[in-house]
């Protein structure tokens, strides 16, 4: 992992407020590894500057606590929220991955026509779905 720690996967603000425990099993490690190797690696170094991840692995406890979905890929170590600080910044995020990157999730979320809010991306071994959402 060259630009990404496994503790800025795993920061929850939640969790530290909630003091619920937040941290992944080797399994989720594993894909928390992969997810970063193939897919937010690469999009920084095409990107250029820092990109924030803003939620990666979620416990349990947590997914439940933030509303996350039961099937959420969050649980796996398999997605993470990612912003550039900006609608339009996370608008070159969001196309960089969608042209150059392999996803199995891409979703454009809480935004405009300017870009969204934050994107959502997902990276799990096997068939890659490619599936793009967009969700107001």
């Amino acid at each position: 992992m060259k630009h990404f720690t496994l503790k800025e996967l795993t920061r929850s603000s939640t969790a530290e407020r909630l003091g619920i425990r937040n941290k992944p099993a080797v399994c989720e490690v594993a894909a928390l590894e992969r997810l970063v190797r193939y897919v937010l690696d690469p999009l920084r170094e095409r990107y250029g500057r820092p990109v924030v991840v803003t939620s990666g692995y979620r416990s349990p406890a947590l997914n439940r606590a933030v509303g996350g979905a039961a099937t959420s890929q969050h649980l796996r170590g398999e997605a993470a929220d990612i912003t550039a600080g900006s609608r339009t910044e996370n608008r070159r995020l969001y196309e960089i991955i969608r042209d150059h990157l392999p996803f199995d999730q891409l979703i454009w979320e809480q935004g405009d026509d300017t870009g969204p809010q934050w994107v959502h991306v997902s990276y799990r071994e096997g068939r890659l779905r490619g599936e793009e959402l967009r969700i107001n």
